[in-house]
């Protein structure tokens, strides 16, 4: 017959209690033992009994050491979770902080737009005014300096459109002086008409007041070549 299922609770009688403790702690210390040889593991047990009688068990490393390693991880977690607590707390307020500051900074952007007006007091709408104040005079000054580089760029350009157009008008000139100084095909001709009209002025005058008729045909008549005596001969035969 098996045996029944042991409920963890307090031995009430004291000599099966201490028993126990024996059997119990010799079980205990052969499992360190076995673990700390097959998982090459540095084990620490301590056991205090009822009466305060200390029973130990440490592996290879001396229990100072292993209890100086627990020591070290010890303090560096208790660091490590005091850093996360206060990492977290500062967060915590740093948020509060930012949060409070944009409701500020909505709070005024709604008086400066003349919103919520009614909960502040005379020296505060005072102030609100002389913070308007400044503002629009620091807008004009903007303004005007705008203005001004406006106006400069605009006078830099038109005086470079002036010189543009004073070049192209020179050019202009000296295009027209060139053409009026080369005499055309027309004028060449009308220069030559003069000679022309002397030339028939002075038939007229030489043959008086006649027709041009017969002036043509005297002009011909004297104009054809006059032959020698012996080739009229020659002609004659």
């Amino acid at each position: 017959m098996g045996r029944g299922r042991v409920m963890l609770k307090r031995i009430e009688n004291k000599i099966n209690r201490q028993v126990t403790f024996s059997k119990r702690r010799s079980g205990l210390l052969k499992k360190a033992h076995e673990i700390s040889v097959l998982c090459d593991a540095d084990v620490a047990l301590i056991v205090f009994s009822t009466k305060g009688k200390l029973c130990e068990y440490a592996t290879d490393a001396s229990m100072e050491r292993i209890l100086e390693r627990y020591e070290q991880h010890s303090y560096t977690d208790r660091q490590l979770t005091a850093n996360n607590q206060q990492s977290q707390g500062s967060w915590t307020l740093e948020h509060a902080k930012l949060k409070a500051r944009i409701e500020l900074l909505h709070k005024t952007q709604r008086h400066f737009m003349g919103e919520d007006l009614d909960s502040l007091s005379l020296k505060e709408l005072q102030n609100l005014e002389q913070q308007i104040d400044t503002a629009l005079r620091r807008l004009r000054l903007r303004k005007n300096q705008l203005m001004l580089e406006s106006i400069s760029d605009l006078q830099k350009k038109d005086k470079a459109l002036q010189d543009q157009n004073n070049v192209l008008s020179k050019e202009i000139k000296e295009k027209e002086f060139e053409l009026s100084q080369t005499p055309s095909a027309e004028q060449q001709t009308h220069e030559n008409m003069p000679s022309f009209q002397l030339g028939t002025f002075n038939l007229r005058e030489m043959y008086g007041a006649r027709g041009d008729g017969e002036i043509v045909e005297e002009t011909r008549r004297e104009s054809q070549p006059v032959m020698p005596h012996w080739m009229l001969q020659y002609m004659s035969q």
